[in-house]
């Protein structure tokens, strides 16, 4: 692996993180959305990562992600008994979303920490080439 491929390697790390970030603020932001069916109600999304081979050098290690999809969770809906919300079914229930703020919260942090990560990663493989440059001057 040269200096050069890290830039692609890290560039696939922060084009995942910036799905995996988009998926969890898309959560977050219908973790309170109540429906009046289990069709229609919100369920949360995750992406699916997969490494990235080598096209030409299959004994390499892996030269970085790739997202496969975004699935969503097949946990069970929230039920909240509410019969004067407008939204209400016959028996007077609510359907909420499946998200759980909490474990969304970490995630951001995981991939926000992660995206920072690829992007020191980035700065300080520039630095080397940087350098690697002035010692031939």
């Amino acid at each position: 692996m040269t200096l050069f491929d890290v830039f692609d390697s890290a560039g696939t790390g922060m084009l995942a993180q910036s799905v995996r970030l988009n998926t969890t603020s898309s959560n977050l932001a219908n973790a309170n959305s109540a429906s009046s069916s289990i069709e229609q109600t919100y369920r949360a999304r995750q992406p699916v990562f997969s490494q990235m081979l080598n096209a030409f050098d299959f004994d390499s290690p892996a030269a970085g992600v790739r997202v496969l999809g975004i699935v969503e969770s097949q946990a069970p809906l929230r039920t909240e008994y509410n019969p004067g919300h407008p939204l209400a079914n016959e028996e007077g229930y609510v359907f909420m979303p499946n998200v759980n703020v909490v474990e969304e919260m970490a995630n951001m942090i995981s991939a926000s920490r992660s995206y920072q990560t690829n992007v020191e990663v980035m700065n300080t493989t520039k630095e080397m080439l940087m350098r690697t440059l002035a010692m031939g001057q």
